[in-house]
């Protein structure tokens, strides 16, 4: 299967092309600049220093997405998405993860709003 052309990287300026949103070069600035400035106190707890070691074994142990399996489809998985938000008294226990890719993983959280909607605080 042929792959998509790669496209320019979305930092202001990049002349780089990519098959992501960003470049390698822009990649961990964009993340490290996020995380700075738009996680607040409260979701940084939430996410501590087992939050990655939590996520790595969810995927190990469930490597294809949930939603894309009920439809009859197959894909990877490459996010960790938590069915009731810790935001709203969720917790890291396994029942309360699934394993989704990229887009079944952005359709859900723009449906609740977490991102980019209402603020979770």
């Amino acid at each position: 299967m042929p792959r998509k052309p790669k496209k320019p990287c979305r930092y202001p300026g990049c002349p780089n092309l990519t098959e992501e949103s960003y470049c390698p070069d822009h990649k961990k600035l964009v993340a490290a600049r996020y995380n700075r400035y738009e996680r607040t106190p409260e979701m940084k707890k939430r996410y501590n220093g087992a939050w990655p070691a939590i996520r790595r074994r969810y995927i190990e142990a469930h490597p294809l997405c949930e939603m894309c399996r009920r439809e009859g489809r197959v894909t990877a998985a490459e996010e960790v998405h938590h069915i009731l938000p810790l935001a709203d008294g969720g917790t890291h226990d396994a029942d309360n993860l699934m394993s989704l890719c990229k887009s079944c993983h952005s359709r859900i959280t723009a449906t609740e709003g977490g991102r980019w909607g209402r603020s979770r605080g």
